[in-house]
């Protein structure tokens, strides 16, 4: 016994050096990380708070010598939103405000509808369309700008109040196309959930309502932020279709004050406006995530 017990305290001494190695090692590893983490974030974050910050920048000049201002105030909020004659800001972020909603409410339904269709049912050119599909969205949306703008205006929807509503149709228009994700997330579920509700009595429209939808609530949750972002952000259609001031998107606006004749007075004001666009996104993300993460929870315990 004191043989052996010699033996294994001298195989202890003898690791302790390289424990020790690992542990100092370890630590070495972890501190390059988050150091490395901690650069990426403030390279991340200082835009953010350079923006926020140039906000409330008292001097509306573009080239300063501070990086960050030096004197602060709450004007360029209220002239954003109160001088309405040169840029029209409110009318702006109201026509964004309702196309990005009725965009999202539609793309979302085309989506799933689109996407129970292809998940559950069985028809003839299914596949082809499923391959149609897949071909089409590998090409840049923008190859199709100059044929979408020409439609429109043969169908006189490009000028007047009807821009909200060419810019709501084109958005729209291709988002039963975006349905892959939605597809495979319905593929998941199985098909005995279907098939017992069918042997209750229930239609194909009670199976999507009452055990489709409940379940594809994460996937919902995405497609919403997505049909709400797409044209909340989005500049080349918008630029194409919106020919004058009254129809303009939040995103026109922000390029029009960053323009030789407005820059010097509105470069603040691009800043604030900049920083009220974003608080839709944010509180959109903030509502979306809660109900995403219920959903998760619900479907987890199910």
């Amino acid at each position: 016994m004191t043989d052996k017990t010699t033996g294994a305290a001298a195989v202890t001494d003898a690791n302790q050096p390289k424990l020790h190695d690992q542990v100092a090692s370890r630590r070495i590893t972890d501190i390059a990380v988050h150091a490395l983490l901690g650069i990426l974030a403030i390279i991340w974050v200082m835009p953010i708070v350079w923006v926020v910050l140039e906000s409330f920048n008292k001097d509306t000049a573009p080239y300063q010598q501070t990086f960050f201002p030096t004197e602060y105030t709450l004007n360029n909020y209220v002239q954003l939103f109160t001088e309405t004659e040169v840029l029209n800001f409110p009318r702006m972020f109201m026509n964004t405000f309702i196309v990005a909603v009725f965009t999202c409410v539609i793309s979302v339904s085309f989506v799933l509808l689109v996407s129970f269709c292809l998940s559950r049912l069985r028809f003839p050119f299914r596949r082809i369309y499923m391959n149609t599909a897949l071909v089409l969205g590998m090409f840049p949306g923008i190859m199709a700008v100059v044929a979408i703008y020409f439609i429109l205006k043969a169908l006189r929807l490009t000028g007047g109040s009807t821009t909200n509503i060419a810019l709501i149709i084109v958005y729209s228009a291709g988002a039963g196309m975006t349905f892959y994700m939605m597809k495979g997330y319905m593929d998941t579920i199985p098909a005995s959930l279907d098939e017992a509700a069918y042997l209750d009595g229930c239609s194909k429209w009670q199976v999507f309502y009452l055990i489709i939808l409940p379940i594809v609530k994460p996937m919902i949750v995405y497609q919403a932020i997505t049909g709400f972002l797409i044209p909340w952000l989005d500049f080349v259609l918008a630029r194409a279709i919106a020919r004058t001031q009254d129809n303009y998107t939040v995103s026109l606006g922000l390029w029009r004050m960053l323009e030789r004749e407005y820059i010097q007075d509105w470069f603040a004001r691009f800043a604030a406006g900049a920083v009220c666009v974003s608080i839709p996104i944010v509180i959109l993300f903030i509502l979306m995530q809660r109900f995403y993460q219920e959903s998760m929870a619900g479907s987890v315990k199910g």
